[in-house]
């Protein structure tokens, strides 16, 4: 794979020559690509994976895969991102392209440590289920002989001549001579069947397993993940000589980790939060990372400087003035510093039990507990966060996908106020009561006056991104 600085020109292929190139809608990327490609392109390609990803894991954890919510929501996040996903569509070079491409980018993102792999070839599994799901099944012949897999369908006359043994063996044709009848049935080696053979799933004779197509799919989809695991423990041993590329070395380095969401950079409530609104709105509308910043900084006055960023982008996203936001920090500044709880993302970096009992804390009811604390063990921490916030919020399925705490906030607004503007009346809040010991609040005037050199520091910071 080739990048170059300059501008490129593709090289133009006839239709029989795109045919060629991606015979199907879903491969093994057996091969990798060899064109020159830009800069640019090599980022946009790369994020929109990310993004096609991601929302396969949301769903996955959502609904039951297979199912027709399922495949309707995936089929449509694929045709949003422009990735191919059907066979037999006219003008699907350029999707198959940028879905071959793009795979090969994350290898490089995602190849770095046993985590990621791991994800990474998680997310591709479920992607290449439902793409295989969907294939018709003229095509699925050519489409195993392309990716080395000999499998071949057995003829009706030798799927008649072993009926009885391959209805008794297959609990997915549920004993139906029908289903067997419009099923097609493959001869495959045995030592490529042996999930099957474990779970006594399939009939065996002579060193070979006879699979239905219904049950080939977990052959296919455990030879992609034995070839995939293999590609990227190689890709990792020749990473080095990519970062070397300076170019390549900042996008590589946070791919893996970067926000593809909306921009809530750009302050578009400026104003429409008032400071007595702030500990109310913890508690409706924050989302769990927001709200224990919030919570730390009130029983203590003080946040890390990496809390104090996050948490301050966050006020300002949601509409706080460059003015109200100096009033607040300062108020709670002089009330003195105490050794801060850990900040961060509670779903990632909480013990079991203790995220157990934050969300009682927090009203979660007994059941939802249970189901945020399985995604949790699952690593699925983002969508962790979504499944809270339809439990406080009393919805379903909340219909996004939340992927930033700016985006929690407006959406709790949207659904509590009923689509109309942030409300501004005061609710009472659940005020953390103040802890032994802690000095009263000084006069505001001989307060500022005695601040140090460190908080005009945080100030400063403050009005810096305020001002960007």
């Amino acid at each position: 794979m080739q990048f170059s600085r300059a501008n490129w020109k593709r090289l133009r292929l006839t239709g029989d020559q795109r045919n060629v190139c991606y015979p199907h809608s879903l491969q093994f990327y057996l091969e990798p690509p060899s064109e020159s490609i830009s800069l640019i392109e090599f980022e946009s390609l790369a994020i929109d994976r990310v993004k096609l990803l991601k929302a396969v894991e949301n769903l996955g954890v959502s609904y039951v895969k297979g199912a027709e919510p399922y495949q309707s929501k995936l089929e449509s996040e694929i045709r949003r991102l422009k990735f191919s996903f059907r066979e037999n569509l006219e003008n699907e070079y350029e999707p198959r392209r940028k879905d071959h491409i793009s795979h090969f980018i994350l290898r490089l993102a995602y190849c770095q440590s046993e985590d990621l792999r791991r994800w990474f070839i998680q997310q591709e599994m479920d992607l290449l289920r439902f793409r295989f799901s969907i294939l018709p099944k003229d095509k699925i012949q050519n489409f195993l002989k392309d990716s080395h897999l000999h499998f071949e369908a057995i003829s009706d006359e030798e799927k008649k001549l072993r009926e009885p043994e391959i209805l008794a063996s297959s609990p997915s044709l549920s004993g139906s001579k029908v289903d067997l009848e419009l099923e097609s049935v493959y001869k495959i080696p045995f030592a490529d069947a042996l999930d099957l053979f474990r779970g006594r799933k399939v009939y065996l004779e002579s060193g070979f397993a006879y699979v239905p197509l219904k049950d080939i799919v977990a052959i296919v989809l455990n030879e992609f993940r034995a070839k995939l695991s293999k590609a990227l423990a190689l890709t990792a041993r020749s990473l080095p000589a990519v970062q070397s590329d300076e170019r390549l070395q900042p996008l590589l380095n946070h791919l893996s980790h970067s926000y593809t969401g909306q921009d809530y950079s750009t302050q578009k409530n400026a104003g429409k939060i008032s400071l007595d609104q702030i500990d109310s709105l913890s508690t409706r509308s924050f989302p769990p990372c927001m709200r224990q910043l919030h919570k730390a900084l009130r029983e203590n006055h003080h946040l890390r400087h990496g809390g104090r960023m996050q948490y301050g982008l966050f006020l300002k996203g949601i509409g706080l003035t460059l003015e109200q936001a100096l009033q607040f920090w300062k108020q709670e500044f002089i009330r003195g510093k105490m050794d801060p709880d850990k900040e961060g993302c509670p779903f990632r970096h909480s013990d079991q039990e203790l995220l157990k009992q934050k969300l009682q804390s927090y009203k979660i009811s007994p059941g939802g507990i249970h189901q945020i604390l399985d995604l949790v063990k699952g690593t699925h921490y983002q969508v962790a966060c979504q499944k809270y916030f339809e439990m406080i919020h009393n919805v379903d399925d909340c219909g996004f996908s939340l992927s930033h705490p700016n985006q929690f906030f407006f959406e709790s607004q949207r659904i509590l106020s009923g689509n109309k503007d942030i409300r501004k009346e005061s609710i009472q809040p659940e005020t953390p009561q103040p802890k032994p010991g802690v000095q009263k609040a000084k006069d505001a005037s001989s307060a500022l006056a005695s601040l140090n050199s460190s908080l005009e520091m945080d100030m400063e910071g403050l009005e810096d991104y305020f001002s960007e």
